[in-house]
């Protein structure tokens, strides 16, 4: 297979869950660029209309569809309507998810000053959302013997991350067991399950935290790149699950983080 090849998707389709923002605006951009038909999904419905306008512009493929993911029924909806008018499903984001706040660093985030409706707000979204997406997915690919399946996960689920909110890296850790055993059991159908675990991206995840500069100065001694990563540094990992080029991949869990987790 020639170089291009590997990376080409056209004729794909794909659909990018929190795709109005951050990580999943730039995935949902490079999936476009590689010529995929890409339905970009958020909750908000304003910040979605605004990005699918400006992508369209450039990208004739790029459709869009306010999606609740913490309604089972809505997910489902969207993926049988995506698969019914083009006929296949692809590849799948599961990318949607928020913070649970400040870590155990700061009071608010100490074990004894644990918000249990924030607690459960946060696994609705970053856990309950994906297996559900995974299931509407897998529902669809299996038959056709072939598919993608891409979480969005974080090195926080890897180890302990004390500027992480206690249900983030449950959360987290929870995802990555999830894409390991859900890879286990689509391999035979070819379904190819895999996460991506960033580290410091500068995103309005955690009320854009990360973009303040007191974060990305003590982000220069935390992370060895000695930076915070543009969202569009996703995008090379992004595209290579999405495509020809990882056929022999599933059920890793693969950090994007300018080298936090080696540390």
């Amino acid at each position: 297979m020639s170089v291009p090849a590997l990376f080409d998707l056209a004729g794909r389709t794909v659909v990018v869950t929190g795709a109005a923002s951050g990580l999943g605006l730039a995935i949902a951009e490079v999936m476009l660029q590689a010529g995929a038909r890409t339905v970009m999904t958020d909750v908000d419905a304003d910040a979605l209309a605004t990005e699918h306008r400006r992508l369209k512009a450039a990208h004739p493929l790029a459709e869009s569809a306010v999606l609740d993911v913490t309604a089972p029924g809505a997910v489902d909806a969207l993926i049988d309507d995506v698969a019914a008018r083009h006929g296949a499903l692809d590849c799948v984001f599961a990318n949607a998810g928020i913070s649970a706040g400040r870590g155990f660093m700061v009071d608010t985030g100490r074990l004894e000053n644990l918000d249990m409706a924030t607690w459960d707000r946060v696994l609705r979204i970053n856990l309950d959302s994906v297996l559900v997406t995974v299931r509407a997915a897998a529902r669809h690919m299996k038959p056709r013997g072939q598919g993608r399946i891409v979480v969005t996960s974080s090195i926080a689920g890897l180890r302990s991350e004390a500027l992480s909110g206690y249900a983030y890296v449950a959360s987290k850790a929870a995802v990555n067991n999830l894409v390991r055993q859900a890879a286990m059991e689509l391999a035979p159908f070819n379904v190819l399950v895999n996460a991506i675990a960033p580290g410091p991206f500068s995103t309005g995840i955690n009320g854009g935290r990360l973009r303040l500069p007191e974060s990305v100065e003590r982000m220069r001694t935390y992370i060895p790149l000695g930076r915070v990563a543009d969202p569009r540094e996703i995008q090379g990992l992004a595209l290579l699950l999405a495509s020809p080029a990882s056929s022999y991949m599933t059920g890793a869990i693969i950090p994007v983080d300018g080298g936090a987790s080696a540390r």
